[in-house]
């Protein structure tokens, strides 16, 4: 019997807010989970994201990757690896990447779609933790696709 896939830990790593999303215990679908502040000029919490990952019960990490209209890595993208490579230097696990493309704009059309607006600190939140959510169902999806031994670490 095959055993379950891991729990993945989606990051959307921006420069205000963190969103977070999980997988089920199924590996197939992606849920938002929550969204941290990030101050100006402070560095990112990683000790906080690591406990959460820890919490529950991921086995692996997956980070937006921006990347331009192109599809050419950027002065943020170089920020984001970075950031990643903090991550699982600190924890241990294997860290993924994945284009984060307009994720944010997708998540805050489905936020609208259902009447909130972008206008409520809330719902900015919502918006972060819905683009992770988003880059992680990407991931799940695009990983359901490949064969496990030909599985690259998911970047473009």
């Amino acid at each position: 019997m095959t055993p379950p896939p891991p729990r993945v830990l989606a990051i959307d790593f921006g420069t205000r807010r963190i969103g977070l999303a999980l997988s089920d215990a199924s590996g197939t679908l992606a849920t938002p989970l929550t969204t941290l502040a990030r101050r100006a000029g402070k560095r990112p919490p990683i000790a906080r994201i690591l406990e959460i990952a820890a919490s529950r019960g991921a086995e692996c990490l997956v980070v937006g990757l921006p990347l331009d209209e192109q599809g050419r890595e950027t002065s943020w993208t170089a920020e984001v690896r970075d950031f990643g490579g903090r991550l699982g230097d600190r924890s241990g696990l294997p860290v993924h990447f994945m284009d984060e493309s307009y994720s944010s704009a997708e998540a805050e059309a489905r936020i609208r779609s259902i009447g909130l607006t972008r206008k409520k600190k809330e719902d900015k939140a919502r918006i972060d933790a819905g683009a992770a959510a988003i880059i992680l169902q990407d991931w799940l999806d695009a990983r359901s696709l490949d064969p496990p031994e030909t599985l690259g670490d998911g970047e473009p």
